[in-house]
């Protein structure tokens, strides 16, 4: 049993160590990835109030505001936040062609407006990594989502991720000591009990030789951080591969019915009778009534989102429901032609699947308990590109002493024939 394990730890290992090295660098960059962002782009992100005390737009209005100025494009998605020393990001696609054809595609995709005077600061194509530095974060969260290459490279990493999560427990497993056959002589002394055995694996010979620092770095190195290893593999079977994760869940935990769920229209309904204003309007009272009845305040409104294909609007808020500090997974869908309620969805309190998710996504994303864990997810994402080069390494090493036994073997055999 033992060695059939190995022989499935090495070869996926093998198979998973270019995508988990990607994922680890990538992954310790996007921990800051909001630092990052604002420090590569601080002339993009960061501004400076006119005078003291200026009122800043309303988000709904600086939204009107883009659309007059290109109206030959959707604003479907709006952020609700608005801080005094940052740009308002608005992020806009092509209206559809009215013939029936495919929009067209657009140099840019997100504005940088500034919220006390509408003033465009700048634009970009999110994640070109073409257009320079601007956006190279971005870039970096789609090479860590998708190595870059859309739908095909999100489910390879669905893959690779689901790969991850089976292998964490057979390399877990590994770390086991052998079983022995019992001594003669049980009350020795000097018989070490099973946990003594296992405590060596968690230990690095510092000063031992190169293969053995090595060997030590890749045990020890996935035992440390087995838990967040295993947080990081199964969020990411979430993330990019649904398909398994969710069937999963749902048939070990109790789950809500998702807001993202919702029947298509016939044809998508592009101008909703309620519009935007009326729509936080109507928002804002139905979360209000929910927030009564299901026992939680909200804390921040964050985003408004209107979907043509089903005719709906979705409110995204942060609430006492949620785990995360400043990601919002309140989430509320309502009919955009009626106003009623269709669902509600609650990271927390409602369902356990749901619970176990919403705290798995945000350990995944680092959005709980500030910059501590930031750094902590940071240095596990090094640990990860750490993991990967090493278990190359005693895969190589190992080949390498197998081909030169098996050259000597060869060679006595050539001597005796002769």
């Amino acid at each position: 049993m033992r060695s059939t394990f190995v022989l499935i730890h090495r070869y996926v290992g093998l198979v998973m160590a270019g995508f988990l090295l990607i994922a680890g660098l990538t992954g310790a960059l996007l921990a800051w990835n909001h630092e990052l962002e604002e420090w590569i782009n601080s002339d993009l992100y960061r501004i400076h109030p006119p005078f003291a005390g200026a009122p800043l737009l309303d988000p709904l209005v600086l939204r009107e505001r883009m659309l007059v100025q290109y109206p030959d494009v959707r604003i479907d998605f709006l952020s609700l936040e608005i801080e005094a020393d940052k740009a308002v990001n608005i992020y806009f696609r092509a209206k559809p062609d009215p013939n029936g054809g495919e929009a067209v595609e657009l140099i840019n995709n997100e504005l940088f407006v500034n919220p006390y005077t509408a003033e465009i600061l700048g634009q970009r194509k999110w994640g070109d990594i073409s257009q320079g530095m601007k956006n190279f974060m971005p870039f970096i969260y789609k090479f860590h989502y998708t190595l870059a290459l859309g739908i095909i490279g999100r489910y390879a990493f669905g893959v690779i991720a689901l790969l991850w999560t089976l292998d964490c427990f057979i390399g877990a497993y590994l770390t086991f000591p052998r079983r022995t056959r019992r001594p003669k002589n049980p009350r020795r002394s000097d018989q070490k009990n099973w946990w003594q055995h296992w405590q060596q694996a968690w230990k690095v010979r510092w000063r031992s030789n190169s293969y053995k620092l090595n060997f030590d770095l890749h045990s020890a190195g996935g035992l440390w951080p087995w838990a967040m290893l295993l947080v990081f593999a199964w969020s990411s079977v979430a993330f990019n591969l649904s398909e398994v994760y969710a069937p999963v869940m749902q048939t070990v935990f109790e789950s809500q019915p998702s807001v993202r769920k919702i029947p298509k229209l016939a044809k998508p309904n592009l101008t909703p009778a309620i519009g935007w204003f009326e729509a936080r309007a109507t928002a804002r009272q139905l979360i209000g009534k929910q927030a009564k009845l299901q026992g939680f305040t909200v804390h921040q409104e964050q985003r408004l989102i209107y979907d043509p294909k089903t005719g709906s609007y979705r409110y995204e808020v942060l609430s006492s429901r949620d785990v995360s500090d400043h990601h919002g997974g309140t989430r509320m869908a309502f009919n955009a032609s009626t106003g009623e309620l269709i669902a509600l969805w609650l990271p927390t309190g409602v369902a356990s699947g749901d619970t176990v998710t919403s705290w798995l996504l945000s350990l995944h994303v680092a959005s709980v308990w500030g910059w501590p864990f930031k750094l902590f997810v940071c240095l596990v994402g090094m640990a990860v590109a750490m993991l990967s080069v090493t278990g190359v390494v005693i895969w190589w090493r190992k080949r390498s002493a197998f081909r030169r036994v098996n050259q000597k073997t060869r060679c006595k055999d050539n001597k005796l024939a002769v």
